[in-house]
């Protein structure tokens, strides 16, 4: 049962996330065609909770949705099973939020990280 929840989890991250890729590249397509400069887009997003937000949620539900990944692939590739593998599972997920969330801050907190 555990393994049909994290399945249905990663599915609906997948499908969550399409709209967020799908914006991001039109946001980076606009940011090359136009000639924005990294220094243009970072003053544009500092202090801004909608890019806050918005990058924010993108990077939990990558974190889950890969963590789910990594998973499924040491299930299928290594003798790695129950908690062991849960545990991976979780740490993975875990440190993938905390350096997103250091990204997210850093891109639009004013003064980002003391830079």
């Amino acid at each position: 049962m555990w393994d049909l929840r994290l399945y249905v989890i990663q599915r609906a991250t997948a499908m969550l996330m399409v709209p967020l890729i799908l914006a991001h590249l039109v946001i980076i397509f606009y940011a090359t065609q136009t000639g924005i400069s990294a220094e243009g887009i970072l003053s544009r997003t500092a202090g801004s909770l909608g890019w806050a937000v918005f990058y924010g949620v993108f990077v939990v539900l990558a974190a889950v949705h890969g963590a789910i990944g990594v998973r499924t692939v040491l299930r299928e590739w290594s003798p790695l099973r129950g908690g062991l593998l849960d545990a991976i599972m979780f740490i993975f997920a875990a440190l993938l939020i905390g350096l997103g969330a250091r990204a997210v801050v850093a891109v639009t907190m004013p003064g980002g990280l003391g830079t």
